[in-house]
């Protein structure tokens, strides 16, 4: 999992977690300094403190200075001399230190198993592990979370440098809860609860927001926006517009889930002078009916299919497809968007569906440019949420995008 080239004239990672001060402090130059030389070392690999002055605009001695601090740190380690013909002496390579720090991620977004793995500073995967769900839910799914958390913990050879978290539901900045109904929480702090009960810095955010920023740090996100459609026990979208994640004022940015797709068809057939269907949809976990989320989550798509054939299937898919399309069509229009991506089981949302949902927003939306809309499965499939997971601690521990 290779780390994509990014500029380091401007912080995304800053424009994600909030507004930059006004005024820099010494102790926020450093931080600044540190993040800047980290940022070359994580996209471009190993160079020389002379070369890692010229990439940054750092001197030297702030260089040397920040190296040594890094190197203290177990960040960052020399890697020996670059093999050079020219006269002179040759150049000391430091690079990042893969092991000298791990990252423990979970990803809650599954309605059979919490899912987790351990990172180390490259994105590489040294351990993972599962615990059932089992439908529990409320303090027995926060009691497992804890577990799953723990026996990564106790994997982790050597220093730990966060906990990262990827939940369903509403989640405030702060890793309140709001409103996961399918775990049964309701205003938990589960950020402040892991920390206290882990004793780690721990972030907790959305499971679309969470894969959103993991496609574009680790996967084929361009830089420039995406909407990223996260369909498993639940459906949500997470939203990169200008590097920035768009959270809301409440967290609830990409709520897609719960527009009720229902009352729209009816209301576009009572404009169009046709009589509205009075069916009200199936019920969702919300406790309304008609939402998008009780037509397109996993659950809901399976039983769709079942026991159809292929064709069968595909059609059914695809007027699940032409379902999101439809809600997706004005949120494309407004952000300027162009990058749908699909995170979920590739066997039902590749495909037909896949095909459909394109379709719709095309029909349904104007480009502005050359380029029309297009959807396409996420590049990091299952692990778009344990990878986005260590991007959050990466971003707020070490200051990388």
């Amino acid at each position: 999992m290779a780390r994509k080239s990014l500029s380091t004239d401007i912080r995304r990672s800053v424009l994600r977690n909030g507004p930059a001060a006004s005024k820099m402090l010494p102790s926020d130059a450093r931080i600044h300094h540190r993040a800047l030389v980290l940022q070359h070392l994580f996209d471009g690999g190993p160079v020389s403190r002379a070369d890692l002055s010229r990439l940054t605009g750092l001197t030297r001695v702030t260089v040397s200075d920040v190296v040594a601090d890094l190197i203290g740190d177990q960040l960052v380690i020399e890697l020996g001399l670059r093999p050079c013909s020219h006269v002179g002496k040759p150049a000391t390579l430091v690079g990042v230190n893969a092991s000298g720090a791990h990252i423990v991620c979970l990803d809650l977004s599954d309605d059979t198993v919490l899912r987790g793995a351990l990172y180390d500073l490259e994105g590489t995967v040294v351990t993972t592990t599962q615990v059932a769900l089992g439908g529990d839910t409320g303090e027995a799914a926060v009691l497992k979370t804890l577990a799953l958390a723990g026996r990564l913990l106790e994997a982790a050879p050597g220093r730990v440098l966060g906990v990262g978290v990827g939940t369903p539901g509403v989640v405030s900045l702060d890793g309140v809860v709001h409103h996961a109904p399918n775990l049964g929480w309701t205003d938990l702090g589960l950020q402040e609860r892991l920390q206290a009960d882990l004793g780690f810095h721990t972030y907790v955010a959305n499971d679309a927001d969470t894969a959103a920023l993991a496609e574009d740090t680790f996967g084929n996100g361009s830089g420039s926006g995406l909407v990223l459609v996260e369909i498993s026990h639940g459906v949500g979208a997470g939203i990169l517009l200008d590097g920035a994640l768009l959270r809301g004022p409440d967290g609830t940015a990409g709520e897609i889930g719960h527009v009720n797709v229902t009352a729209a068809a009816a209301l576009a057939a009572a404009t169009a002078g046709i009589e509205p269907s009075t069916d009200e949809g199936p019920e969702c976990s919300c406790g309304r009916r008609g939402c998008l989320e009780a037509f397109l989550s996993v659950p809901r798509l399976r039983a769709r299919v079942h026991g159809l054939d292929q064709a069968g299937a595909a059609a059914e898919l695809a007027a699940g497809g032409r379902q999101l399309g439809r809600v997706l069509a004005p949120v494309v229009q407004a952000l300027g968007l162009r990058d749908v991506v699909l995170s979920g089981p590739e066997e039902l949302l590749g495909g037909a569906f896949c095909e459909a949902t394109e379709a719709t927003l095309v029909a349904l939306t104007r480009p502005f440019g050359d380029a029309r809309v297009h959807v396409r499965m996420s590049a990091l499939g299952h692990d778009g949420i344990l990878a986005g997971a260590a991007a959050h601690v990466l971003g707020r521990e070490l200051g990388l995008s």
